[in-house]
């Protein structure tokens, strides 16, 4: 049995792990890289094996940077199931979608504006591609152990992190692999505390916080005192969001911070068409999460939804205080950056980051202290007000991660740390070594082990 690590190592992004058996190819993941140039251009070559050749993908959850290669995978050649959890398999949809749709209007725009640096912009993959994709998921229960050939089979069990969200157990070779995902946090605001692995020969952590202690902060303490200090100068909150669990996340804190008498009666916008969209999932997926049905609606009726982008413009151009969360949350795309072109270069303006910013991303770049921002060809001055509520986060932070191994009844054979940059990785590594006396590795982009 081989596993070959081509994404997602050394990196936050692009996670792609293939599992070889038997002549039987499995691809944990299938994400798209994001943030530096370098690994953006990774989107564009060809995988170290035949799309043709893999014969399932396993899906861990619905975020780009572990699905969004989908739809080139698809256009490639595979042809094979791919697996995953039923709310995965709608925001998966849902998801591609948009990121096909932005690539198509930022391609449009760029190639009406000629700053793109090639002859013509493409698009990663267009829209009809995407949709091509859809007809080979296949959603499956929590728990259920899934046959995939005569003697390999898969389980998928909650993670946290956002909804529908697992790790994967795969046995194979009377060996056992787990994959943990993405590890959500164990006392997220809606999300269940993530299930532990009891058995593993073989597990492939993340480590995306493996250095980090999240802050014993109240999150909800600092949405107040932003949100009351930059309407007090008369401004305007622009929270860059994940569409996936951190917006609804956002909208119940804010809707009890309202109901408490607590932030003033000012405009609310949800404008992410796709975080939209979502709320139907959470509703149609309740043993997923912890928020309720009446909560829910409710909630909803706080904030303005946006989805024409009319809309947007309508808001861009008002100019009184007001609370707008909008995708995407690194700022690598989406109508957050309308909102930003109008807003950055204003004082009274507050910039909320409230999840992970991986390297060269817009996101990063404010929280490293950027003086100005590239958007769409242009560059514009930061004069706003950037703060980082880090209690939002939808990852785990060191100690989740540690006490994720908690319950495994016996040592694996080898802890594979990926999804992570370099420094968080190895103290993750250190770190599990000193509490359990871990055998560890961090595998390179393209190395491949026997197990």
């Amino acid at each position: 049995m081989k596993v070959k690590f081509i994404g997602g190592a050394g990196t936050v992004t692009g996670s792609k792990t293939i599992v070889e058996s038997k002549g039987v190819r499995i691809l944990i993941d299938c994400g798209q890289f994001q943030g530096l140039k370098p690994l953006r251009e990774l989107n564009w070559e060809p995988l170290s094996v035949l799309p043709s050749s893999i014969d399932y993908v396993l899906l861990t959850h619905g975020h780009l940077d572990h699905c969004g290669w989908l739809p080139r995978l698809v256009a490639e050649g595979f042809q094979g199931k791919i697996y995953c959890s039923y709310p995965t398999k709608d925001i998966a949809e849902l998801i591609l979608l948009d990121s096909a749709k932005i690539q198509e209007e930022d391609a449009k725009h760029a190639n009406e504006n000629s700053y793109s640096k090639h002859e013509v912009a493409e698009p990663l993959y267009t829209v009809d591609q995407t949709r091509e994709t859809f007809p080979h998921f296949k959603a499956v229960k929590d728990n259920e152990v899934i046959p995939l050939d005569a003697e390999i089979s898969a389980r998928f069990f909650n993670a946290g992190h956002i909804l529908g969200a697992c790790s994967i157990e795969l046995t194979l070779e009377n060996k056992t692999l787990v994959f943990s995902g993405d590890i959500g946090r164990d006392d997220d605001v809606l999300m269940y505390a993530p299930i532990k692995p009891k058995k593993a020969d073989y597990v492939f952590i993340e480590s995306t916080y493996g250095n980090r202690i999240h802050p014993d902060t109240d999150a909800k303490a600092e949405l107040e005192q932003y949100i009351n200090e930059t309407v007090h100068k008369g401004g305007t909150i622009i929270i860059p969001s994940f569409a996936v669990e951190r917006a609804q996340s956002i909208m119940y804190l804010l809707w009890q911070l309202k109901e408490e008498g607590k932030i003033p009666n000012i405009p609310y916008v949800l404008d992410t068409p796709m975080g939209i969209s979502v709320l139907e999932v959470f509703r149609n997926n309740r043993k997923w999460h912890k928020l309720s049905d009446e909560d829910c609606v409710n909630m909803c009726k706080m904030f303005d939804m946006v989805s024409d982008y009319q809309e947007t413009i309508n808001i861009i151009y008002d100019k009184r205080p007001k609370v707008i969360i909008a995708a995407s949350g690194m700022i690598t795309g989406g109508r957050v950056l309308s909102y930003l072109e109008r807003y950055i270069g204003l004082h009274e303006t507050t910039v909320i980051i409230v999840g992970y910013q991986a390297e060269g991303t817009r996101g990063r770049k404010l929280l490293e202290g950027a003086t100005d921002l590239k958007i769409r060809g242009k560059y514009y001055d930061v004069k706003a007000t950037i703060v980082e509520i880090e209690g939002l986060s939808a990852h785990g932070d060191q100690s989740d991660l540690l006490n994720w191994f908690y319950d495994l009844e016996s040592k694996p054979n080898k802890v594979f740390i990926v999804h992570g940059e370099n420094q968080p990785a190895d103290e993750l590594r250190i770190k599990l070594i000193e509490r359990y006396a871990y055998n560890c590795s961090i595998p390179m982009m393209g190395q491949e082990f026997e197990l």
